[in-house]
């Protein structure tokens, strides 16, 4: 079942000649790496594969991972947007306030009693709060996802009601810098964001 496992990071391209390939995190414990040698890759196709990681390091803001077996460019294109897992009771324990961004994802995000969209992804490069990819077609959306904005949230549910600032979302168009900034700011003001964790 694909929620028997979580996925850690994601494959963004492949990395030196050896087979390396560089990995966008999504976990607060890299550090991990040293204790989780067997991962598995989720393709893009549904098939998982399990994976001896030899080598991790970081590098330009990304984890670099290099598998037993993985020895050449060719090899390590196989792993391209591939998702790197662990089985779900591995994952590490909470600290009070923190979340998983794996129970996130897919959830019906709510505006009062207005269905916004559905989140597709965490942005954690805007600053302490984390911003919620929400996605409505082809309109996106992100949200600050901090306890100022919450009104209730059921992870069993799939669903995140939230009481949003008058004007925060753009109904006409995706987001442009302008909005992220202006987001960013209302996110600084709104309190100490959710933390993610794996």
């Amino acid at each position: 079942m694909t929620d028997e496992f979580i996925t850690i990071a994601k494959v963004a391209k492949t990395q030196g000649r050896r087979g390396e390939v560089a990995a966008e995190l999504f976990t607060d414990f890299p550090e991990r790496f040293e204790e989780r040698r067997q991962l598995w890759a989720l393709n893009q196709r549904g098939e998982r594969r399990e994976l001896q990681l030899e080598d991790f390091w970081p590098h330009k803001g990304q984890m670099v991972l290099k598998f037993a077996g993985i020895d050449s460019i060719n090899d390590a294109e196989l792993l391209l947007r591939s998702e790197i897992q662990i089985p779900r009771e591995q994952r590490a324990e909470l600290e009070p306030g923190a979340v998983y961004v794996s129970e996130l994802l897919g959830c019906a995000v709510y505006d009062a009693e207005r269905e916004i969209g559905t989140v597709a992804n965490v942005d954690f490069s805007a600053g302490e709060a984390p911003l919620l990819v929400v996605k409505d077609g082809p309109k996106e959306y992100l949200i600050p996802f901090v306890e100022s904005f919450l009104r209730r949230v059921d992870y069993a549910g799939r669903r995140i009601e939230m009481s949003l600032p008058e004007g925060m979302l753009e109904l006409d168009a995706p987001l442009g810098k302008q909005d992220r900034e202006q987001q960013q700011a209302e996110a600084a003001e709104g309190g100490s964001g959710k933390r993610r964790r794996r």
